[in-house]
């Protein structure tokens, strides 16, 4: 049991039934996915206790990693049985007590065959190009991370293409919402005695405010000790990528970023890609 732990807590938290999966979704991804006699129990079971967390194909979300892909792989039936049942301590993974040994060894079920269900996307252009242009032309590391490389004052952009399509990237990239989370927007914080902080809210509350600044240092200011605090009213993320960068370059981007969130070694594609990738002014 030792051992098990040791193993799966490195692996994934297997999800709570917090988080409410909408019937069209599941009906969607059924017409999808494929299923087996076996498993055919076990996508319903799947889709109403894990989908919330791991996603209704198992390739994760914002909750928990994928469980369809990687190490997990590798577990034995009875261990992923053991984990469902008891869950993963000091993890956000419940155990599941609720569920007979029958629903569980039909989530088992379910889970091989999404393991097994590895649909080939197309990159659309080419990824390497793609991390030249992240981490040179394009700027986005100085904001963004990308496979543990990169900036920290924007969002890891590690698993986005796992759960945004190809047209929603292009649509974060050239024209990003001015009008989106304020917490996006760098702030301006000024303080009684004249001090003056910039950088990304990380958090805040009725008597404090968590400011990291652009050199990365974390400021914890009193509600009490702030004399203005003023957001920009621009994102951090530039407009004009558009115009900067070509359709086939943005394509480049993408596909480096659908590498990324596929697990591939950086620069080393894990889709297929395009023979050419056509450059449109």
């Amino acid at each position: 049991m030792i051992l098990l732990v040791a193993i799966t807590a490195t692996v994934a938290r297997f999800g709570a039934p917090a988080a409410v999966v909408s019937a069209q979704d599941v009906q969607d991804h059924k017409q999808s996915a494929p299923t087996q006699p076996a498993s055919q129990k076990g996508d319903k079971v799947f889709a109403s206790s894990c989908a919330g967390c791991h996603g209704l194909d198992g390739r994760g979300g914002d909750r928990a990693p994928s469980i369809a892909t990687g190490r997990v792989q590798r577990l034995s039936d009875s261990q992923i049985f053991g984990i469902v049942q008891h869950g993963i301590t000091g993890t956000g993974m419940p155990a599941f007590h609720s569920l007979s040994e029958s629903e569980i060894n039909s989530v088992v079920a379910y889970l091989r065959v999404l393991q097994g269900a590895k649909e080939t996307i197309a990159l659309p252009g080419d990824a390497n190009r793609g991390k030249a242009l992240f981490f040179g032309k394009a700027g986005c590391s100085a904001c963004h991370m990308a496979a543990g490389q990169g900036g920290f004052i924007a969002s890891d952009l590690s698993s986005y293409a796992r759960t945004h399509s190809v047209d929603e990237a292009r649509s974060a990239i050239t024209n990003p919402n001015p009008n989106g989370d304020r917490l996006a927007r760098t702030a301006t914080v000024t303080t009684s005695d004249g001090n003056k902080f910039v950088g990304r809210v990380r958090n805040e509350d009725n008597f404090s405010l968590q400011l990291q600044d652009l050199d990365g240092a974390f400021h914890l200011l009193a509600k009490s000790d702030i004399k203005r605090l003023e957001y920009n009213s621009q994102s951090m993320m530039p407009s004009n990528y558009g115009s900067t960068l070509s359709s086939g370059e943005l394509n480049d981007v993408i596909s480096y970023l659908m590498n990324v969130a596929n697990g591939g070694e950086s620069g080393t594609p894990q889709a297929e890609t395009p023979k050419e990738n056509p450059e449109e002014d």
